[in-house]
């Protein structure tokens, strides 16, 4: 995997903002299909429940993305609407290298849990 593969779970962290603000804008600069990202991965990122391991599908929705791209776009604002620790396990489920440290807008990756 490239290191665009690095940052792609990250996106998830666009999807919930990109409801309220500018759909197109994360579309024609990063790639991917915002509404199949919705469609198959919001349900593994919301605030409340479980942690769930992503489905294939998810996983590969999340692969089409340029995420350094979208972590530009990530404001605070946006990542209060997911649950961060689910957004970094559905990245690592779906074996997207996701180093403690990284950052993406004002989120810093945690430490994996071992």
């Amino acid at each position: 995997m490239g290191s665009g593969s690095t940052f792609l779970t990250l996106t998830m962290l666009v999807v919930a903002g990109c409801l309220m603000c500018n759909t197109k804008e994360v579309y024609a600069q990063c790639g991917g299909s915002l509404p199949d990202l919705i469609s198959q991965c919001q349900q593994y990122v919301q605030k409340t429940g479980p942690k769930i391991k992503p489905s294939a599908a998810c996983c590969a929705v999340l692969k089409q993305f340029n995420v350094p791209c979208a972590c530009k776009l990530v404001t605070k604002e946006v990542a209060s609407l997911v649950s961060i620790p689910k957004v970094v396990f559905v990245g690592r489920s779906c074996g997207l290298n996701l180093p403690a440290g990284m950052h993406c807008g004002a989120v810093v990756i945690p430490p994996a849990m071992k």
